[in-house]
């Protein structure tokens, strides 16, 4: 079979942790060819046909020169059996243009994980909010004044951009604090982009728990990413650091009640981020930890992943 990852370049992976390369490694285990594009790539011809300029790559298991690339060629997106969506955020325009050629391919026979209409609807912060009794109380709103009076009533909250990734723009507010006014100023360029308030969770000292759902099962290990020194943030690219744990009841609970509804969703792969008992956000695009996770409980992650999509494959 033939796998198209669209992702970010290849010479900027870091594949002692990334997820994508983990995938790779698996598709390539089982004789599968593997390909790579870029979202800048793809293309809706005047022919209608949506193709992308792809590379086959090789893995040399050499880290230090892992892959060998062939020359370019165009190749339809519905010429793949499986095209995996995986280009990180930011999630701006150009992404969703992404998603519209992703899902124009589709309507040809393209068969793309996770399905790009359910990425586009799945902001990965609002998508929270379809599950109130599972969240802390939340608000979102552009306007100042909300903002102040959720803080008033809260007294610690967290302020955080809708369309942030890695732990960016996120902002703890305390009782006291003094530059209150700065910060809602700048995180919603004075009241001229919607911004999410919560209120702040003590428990993100153990860790801001990475569960992962795949075509709606969970994987029965979390990865807590947890803070640094006097950092309130736990995600890996702020200098968290990760630990493999099972998951707990509550967290299960969260997996379980989730994992139905974003399957149905055309969600084959979710990040689930939890702190303490709540969940906190619901990550689509390129949802990670899959090697943190593999090497520390020996869970093959990337199995599972390739084994949802060979299962799909075959429904088709």
């Amino acid at each position: 079979m033939d796998y198209l990852f669209i992702a970010d370049p290849l010479e900027e992976f870091k594949i002692y942790k990334d997820s994508t390369f983990a995938m790779m490694q698996e598709v390539a285990a089982r004789g599968h060819r593997i390909f790579h594009s870029q979202v800048g790539q793809l293309a809706r011809l005047e022919s209608g046909v949506v193709e992308s300029g792809v590379r086959e790559i090789v893995l040399t298991g050499d880290p230090h020169s892992w892959y060998l690339a062939k020359d370019a060629v165009a190749r339809a997106l519905a010429a793949f059996d499986a095209v995996v969506m995986r280009k990180d955020p930011p999630f701006d325009l150009e992404y969703v243009v992404a998603t519209y050629l992703l899902e124009l391919a589709e309507t040809q026979g393209a068969r793309v994980y996770n399905r790009p209409g359910a990425i586009r609807s799945h902001n990965e912060k609002f998508a929270i909010t379809g599950f109130p009794d599972l969240i802390a109380p939340t608000l979102v709103t552009r306007d100042v004044a909300r903002l102040r009076a959720f803080h008033a009533t809260h007294k610690d909250i967290i302020v955080k951009p809708l369309d942030g990734m890695g732990g960016m723009g996120i902002f703890r507010v305390r009782e006291d604090e003094l530059n209150f006014g700065v910060i809602l100023e700048t995180v919603s360029e004075l009241g001229a982009r919607t911004v999410m308030a919560q209120r702040y969770i003590p428990e993100i000292v153990d860790g801001d728990k990475r569960i992962l759902l795949i075509d709606g099962e969970p994987v029965p290990f979390a990865l807590a990413r947890v803070p640094q020194g006097k950092e309130i943030r736990g995600n890996l690219a702020a200098g968290g650091v990760g630990r493999a744990q099972p998951l707990s009841p509550r967290d299960l609970h969260i997996a379980t009640t989730l994992g139905p509804t974003l399957r149905e969703r055309g969600l084959l792969l979710v990040g689930l981020d939890v702190i303490g008992d709540y969940l906190t956000e619901v990550n689509v695009t390129s949802p990670t930890c899959f090697r943190e996770i593999m090497d520390q409980s020996g869970f093959p992650v990337a199995a599972r992943f390739v084994d949802a999509i060979e299962a799909r494959l075959r429904l088709h």
